[in-house]
């Protein structure tokens, strides 16, 4: 018999989003990680706070919000919120109720500034490497770093010599040939270095080749750490763009893991295959697996062969190229190969908290913590 396709009307509706979640959705495991996390961050985010004035947006909606953000690969705030208004999976993931009014859009991104007075990405990354199902899953003795190239959110016609005004600003500016404000400009011949230019609409990136033959862009660098059991983020960070950049960070994040009796590794491509980070890292207590670099002048590397030699630096060059996995899903996925931020703080928080405590970190514990030890 053929249903009817009428609309029923109904006054009350008793939607419980408990029971509309189906018991096998990834989701709730993610959920009960995250709450776990938070809750251990309780008083941290009670400090961003003050005791008088309206209630703003609970930290924790706030956060759980960010994950759903890079989750499902939404663009802007403005769409979070539209997506929050109708999808039930979206409300009980964030913790809203049925009934519960969705925020604004700008209301939101203010609350996230104050996620930035605070290291809050590196403690929520901290508090789920913490949690006692997913301590497990990690190695404390290998591990491997890699960088990668963000692009700026700022035009190329923005870097401009440091004591030149910005063009089109002044009251006697003629206008553009075009007749819009962005004005045609030729950089055929002209000479542009971070030491005498700078970006008018994000100082804070520079300009940067990732290798030889590719084009500048103003962009910044990230940084990760990655153990090697598991393929999980254990720290990140994000730092304006300069050659030593990604051997410095390399050197600050695996400072921490390196405090322990037995030597540990660390991976990595050739472009950290420099004597003085070698050297540093065994200084140390790091053996360092690094690739490489033979196409130096007479093929001279800082790794000899006391340490290509070992099985586990085979194991090391293989094991490390799982960080690009990373890299990969955050651009296609959680949307960093250019988000829509600016300044190093701001894009620092997206990349720490998206890429390392977030996204890539929670999608595959699921799958993880159902496997057997």
């Amino acid at each position: 018999m053929r249903g009817s396709d009428e609309r029923t009307g109904v006054l009350f509706s008793h939607v419980d989003l408990e029971a509309r979640v189906p018991a096998v959705h990834p989701l709730r495991v993610i959920r009960d990680l995250v709450n776990e996390a938070l809750s251990v961050m309780g008083s941290d985010l009670s400090a961003l706070y003050s005791g008088l004035g309206r209630p703003s947006i609970a930290p924790e909606k706030l956060l759980r919000a960010m994950l759903l953000q890079a989750f499902y690969s939404i663009r802007s705030e403005r769409q979070l919120m539209e997506r929050l208004e109708f999808d039930l999976l979206f409300r009980w993931f964030v913790g809203l109720g049925i009934d519960d009014p969705v925020w604004d859009h700008s209301t939101f991104s203010k609350n996230g500034d104050r996620l930035l007075a605070d290291d809050v990405a590196a403690q929520f990354l901290s508090a789920v490497l913490a949690g006692r199902c997913v301590k497990r899953l990690l190695s404390s003795e290998h591990f491997s770093v890699d960088g990668t190239l963000i692009q700026a959110w700022a035009s190329m016609k923005s870097f401009r010599p440091v004591e030149e005004p910005e063009r089109g600003s002044g009251p006697n500016e003629p206008p553009s040939a075009s007749g819009g404000r962005n004005a045609e400009a030729d950089f055929r011949g002209e000479k542009r270095s971070n030491a005498t230019h700078a970006s008018t609409t994000d100082p804070d990136a520079k300009l940067y080749r990732k290798g030889p033959g590719m084009e500048a862009r103003l962009a910044f660098l990230g940084h990760a750490l990655m153990e090697n059991r598991s393929g999980l983020i254990v720290d990140a960070c994000l730092t304006t763009v300069s050659g030593h950049a990604e051997r410095v960070a390399a050197l600050v994040m695996i400072e921490p893991h390196a405090d322990r009796p037995r030597p540990i590794t660390l991976g990595a491509d050739r472009g950290y295959d420099a004597s003085d980070f070698v050297n540093e890292l065994g200084s140390m207590n790091v053996r360092p697996h690094v690739a490489q670099n033979l196409t130096r002048c007479r093929g001279r590397s800082a790794i000899d062969g006391r340490t290509t030699r070992h099985p586990g630096y085979a194991a090391s060059q293989r094991i490390r190229k799982r960080i690009e996995e990373g890299f990969g899903w955050m651009k296609a996925v959680a949307g960093l190969e250019r988000p829509k931020l600016r300044g190093v703080d701001r894009v620092g928080l997206a990349f720490t908290f998206t890429f390392a405590a977030a996204a890539y970190n929670l999608v595959p514990l699921p799958k993880l913590l159902a496997t057997p030890a």
